[in-house]
C-alpha cells in the first residue's frame, strides 16, 4: 500500500503597514489574509499573530506542520519571539527565513504569473535599508547603484529589476536612495528620490495622507492640462532622481474635506500634473531597463504598480509585451511573496502554475453564516433553494436599480473587490452613483466605480478591449456606450475595468450573464463592500453590520438573501 502524501506548507508573513500572511500548500496558495480585514483597522501591520492564525486555522493545521516560515519587515528584521508583542513563533522550533523588501514583491509578482521566464520590476516608496540589504545577500551588492549623496544617511531601496528563470531569481539592477528629512511640508517617511515617495507627498499634500494615491488617481481625471509645468524628474546615468525645486510651487496644503472641497480644482490641477509626471517616469524607467535587459515578458509590483493609468500606458508603450501586474503589489503583497520564496528558493521546489484567482480567504460555513443572522433580528432573511433561483432574483434586483451586497465563498486578496465582496448596482440608472458614494460609501462624490464584465464581452463595450481580471488596468468606455455605463465612466471617459473570469469567479459570472438578459448588457458597477476608511468585510457578521449601518437595500450571503423590513 503506498504511503500517503503528507502535504508541503510553507508560510509568508508580511510585517509593515498592511500586514499579511500567506500559507502554501504543496507550491499553491491555499489561504492568505490581510490583517486589516481580520482587526478591522486599515493599513494594519506590525504583529502577525491575527493573521497567521487565520490562515493555520483555515487549513487546520498547527505551526508544527508549516516546513519554513519567511517573513519580510521594512525598516528591521524582528525577532522570532517578540515584534510589537510576543509572536505566536515563542516557544516554537520554527525555521524562519528573512528577506529583503523588494525581493518579497518580486516574488509574489512572479509566484502569481504565468511566466517560466521573465524580469520583474519593482518600484514603490521605500523598501529595505541598504544595510539590512547587504546583510541579507551578502553576495549580491556588486550591482548596486549607490546614491552619491549623504552616504552617511540611512538608504533604501527605490526600484528594483530581476530577471526570474528556472525557478531563479536574480536581481540585476537595484537602486538605492537617502531618506526623506523629516522637517517640511511634504516631507514623508519615503526616500528622496523615489516615484512612490514623490507620489505619496503629493496625496499628503491634496488629501493630508500619504496613503490616499489611489483616491489621487482618481482625482486627476478632473484637473486641466498645462497649468503646472515643472517637471518632477530627471535621469541621469539611468537612474531617477527626483527635482527637489518642484516642492516649491506648492504652498497651499489642503486643511481637511472643506476646505478641498472649496478649492477643488486647484487640488484637481495637482493631481492632474502629478499623474502625468508618474507616467512619464514610469515608462522612462521601465524604457531603460528594458533596453538594458530585454524581454517580452515583464512582472511589475510595488505600490507604484497600483496606478492603474500608469500601467495601461506602459501596456499601449510596449504593445509587444506581456505584463503580469502583481493586483497585491503594495505591501498587502509582501506575504505572498515570503511564501514564493520559500517555496522556489528555500526549499529548491519547482513552480506550480497559478490559476489566476486573488481569492485566497476561508469559506464560511452555514451554521457560521447563521450565527451571525441571529444576532440581526430586525433584519428579513430568507434562503434560496438554488443557485439559478438566487442568481435570476439578484438580477431582476439590479435591473430595477437596487444597489446590492454580494458577499460569496473565500475573501479576495489584495486592495480591489472582485466579485466575492463586493457592492453590485446598474451601470446606467441615473443618481445612483452619487447615491452610492453619499449614502452607501459615505465617500467624496468625485470618486469613480468600476465596470465588472465577463471577458469575452470587453471588446465590444470599451475601446481597448483589454483584458483586466484584476481591476488593475483603465480603459475607454465606447462612445455608443457611454450613456448606459455613464455610473462606471469617469469624467475623462476612461474605466478602470474587470474582465471577469469565469474559470475562478463563477457565480459572478453567472451573475452578470443574467443581468445582461434582464438590463441589456452584460455589465455591472462594482465596488469593495466597505465604508470610507474601514477594509473590506471579511465575515458574514461584518457584511450584516455594514448592511444594517448603510443604505444598501439588499445583501446576498451564499444562498441567502436578506432586506430591512419596510418603514
Amino acid at each position: 500500500m503506498l504511503k500517503k502524501h503528507s502535504p508541503i506548507y510553507v508560510l509568508g508573513t508580511g510585517l509593515s503597514h498592511n500586514g499579511s500572511a500567506v500559507l502554501l500548500k504543496d507550491g499553491k496558495v491555499c489561504v492568505g489574509i490581510e490583517k486589516e480585514r481580520i482587526t478591522r483597522k486599515k493599513h494594519d501591520g506590525g504583529n502577525d499573530n491575527d493573521a497567521i492564525r487565520y490562515c493555520l486555522e483555515a487549513e487546520g493545521i498547527n505551526l508544527a506542520d508549516v516546513a519554513v516560515v519567511v517573513q519580510c519587515a521594512n525598516f528591521e528584521i524582528p525577532a522570532k519571539d517578540f515584534y510589537r508583542g510576543e509572536r505566536i513563533f515563542k516557544d516554537q522550533p520554527t525555521t524562519l527565513i528573512s528577506i529583503s523588501h523588494h525581493l518579497a514583491h518580486a516574488y509574489s509578482a512572479v509566484g502569481t504569473s504565468p511566466f517560466n521566464e521573465c524580469v520583474v520590476m519593482v518600484i514603490d516608496g521605500c523598501g529595505s535599508p541598504l544595510d539590512q540589504f547587504i546583510e541579507l545577500q551578502p553576495n549580491q551588492t556588486s550591482i548596486i547603484a549607490d546614491d552619491v549623496i549623504k552616504m552617511s544617511a540611512m538608504q533604501c531601496e527605490k526600484d528594483s529589476f530581476y530577471h526570474f528563470k528556472n525557478g531563479i531569481l536574480q536581481h540585476v539592477w537595484k537602486d538605492f536612495s537617502t531618506m526623506a528629512t523629516q522637517d517640511g511640508l511634504l516631507s514623508l517617511p519615503t526616500t528622496e528620490h523615489s516615484i512612490g515617495g514623490f507620489y505619496a507627498a503629493v496625496s499628503q499634500y491634496v488629501f493630508g495622507d500619504m496613503n490616499d494615491v489611489g483616491k489621487l488617481m482618481g482625482l486627476a481625471p478632473f484637473g486641466k492640462d498645462g497649468v503646472h509645468t515643472t517637471e518632477a524628474f530627471y535621469f541621469e546615468n539611468d537612474r531617477l532622481f527626483v527635482h527637489e525645486g518642484w516642492k516649491s510651487n506648492f504652498k497651499n496644503p489642503s486643511k481637511g474635506y472643506n476646505y478641498f472641497k472649496a478649492h477643488f480644482q486647484e487640488y484637481a490641477d495637482v493631481a492632474k500634473w502629478a499623474q502625468v509626471q508618474i507616467e512619464q517616469a514610469v515608462i522612462r524607467t521601465f524604457s531603460q531597463r528594458l533596453k538594458q535587459f530585454p524581454s517580452q515578458f515583464i512582472c511589475y509590483s510595488g505600490g507604484v504598480a497600483l496606478n492603474a493609468v500608469a500601467n495601461s500606458k506602459l501596456v499601449a508603450r510596449f504593445p509587444n509585451h506581456h505584463f503580469h501586474f502583481e493586483p497585491a503589489a503594495g505591501d498587502n503583497g509582501l506575504a505572498l511573496g515570503c511564501a514564493y520564496y520559500g517555496w522556489l528558493e528555500y526549499l529548491q521546489k519547482e513552480k506550480v502554475p497559478h490559476d489566476g484567482s486573488t481569492c485566497f480567504g476561508r469559506e464560511y460555513t452555514p451554521h457560521e453564516i447563521d450565527d451571525a443572522i441571529a444576532k440581526f433580528p430586525s433584519l428579513l432573511c430568507r434562503k434560496t433553494n438554488s443557485e439559478a433561483t438566487l442568481i435570476e432574483e439578484c438580477a431582476e434586483h439590479l435591473a430595477e436599480g437596487k444597489t446590492l451586497a454580494w458577499f460569496q465563498s473565500g475573501s479576495e486578496f489584495g486592495p480591489r473587490a472582485l466579485g466575492r465582496r463586493s457592492i453590485l448596482a446598474h451601470p446606467g440608472i441615473d443618481g445612483l452613483k452619487e447615491h452610492i458614494n453619499r449614502n452607501i460609501k459615505f465617500r467624496e462624490d468625485f470618486r469613480p466605480f468600476a465596470p465588472s464584465i465577463p471577458k469575452e464581452e470587453v471588446s465590444k463595450y470599451f475601446e481597448n478591449g483589454l483584458e483586466s481580471p484584476y481591476m488593475i488596468l483603465v480603459d475607454r468606455t465606447k462612445k455608443e456606450h457611454l450613456h448606459h455605463l455613464k455610473n462606471v465612466t469617469h469624467a475623462d471617459g476612461s474605466a478602470r475595468t474587470q474582465t471577469v473570469n469565469s474559470s475562478w469567479n463563477s457565480r459572478y459570472a453567472k451573475l452578470l450573464t443574467a443581468f445582461g438578459e434582464k438590463g441589456g448588457i452584460p455589465i455591472l458597477l462594482n465596488t469593495s463592500l466597505n465604508r470610507k476608511g474601514t477594509p473590506m468585510v471579511e465575515t458574514p457578521f461584518d457584511a450584516l453590520q455594514l448592511f444594517e449601518e448603510t443604505a444598501l437595500d439588499i445583501l446576498v450571503i451564499d444562498h441567502y438573501i436578506i432586506t430591512k423590513p419596510h418603514e
